[in-house]
């Protein structure tokens, strides 16, 4: 079990402001086969689950790309969320991945915010 909670640590940490969670993704994700992407990001969403907050922001400020594993580990947060009404965002996209969303036409599911900051302003509503 203690080999779960190292990956989570060293893989996503998640930080909660209020009704918003921050998932910061490390950029080891980058290179994390799909098989150990998939468990860790299980770990990160399971505490979410029992204490849903209302809205997640990605951070991606510290991953310059990604691949399909984790685009998959997004559109489950997204969906998890929609279902209950709440919003999936992304903060400090790169130019790399805007791309990569628009040719995926993925940008559509997510606004995408400069950084984590912005988001969490935008989210809770304090402008």
């Amino acid at each position: 079990m203690a080999s779960d909670a190292n990956l989570t640590n060293e893989f996503f940490q998640v930080k909660r402001h209020g009704d918003v969670a921050v998932i910061v993704p490390s950029p080891q994700i980058e290179d994390l086969p799909e098989t150990l992407l998939q468990p860790a990001a299980e770990m990160v969403l399971a505490p979410l689950k029992e204490d849903p907050p209302n809205n997640i922001i990605v951070d991606l400020s510290a991953v310059t790309y990604f691949g399909s594993a984790f685009i998959t580990f997004l559109l489950r947060c997204h969906h998890l969320l929609a279902s209950r009404g709440s919003e999936l965002v992304l903060a400090g996209v790169n130019p790399n991945i805007r791309e990569l969303l628009r040719i995926t036409n993925l940008e559509m599911y997510w606004a995408l915010y400069d950084n984590a900051a912005e988001a969490i302003s935008a989210l809770s509503g304090t402008d």
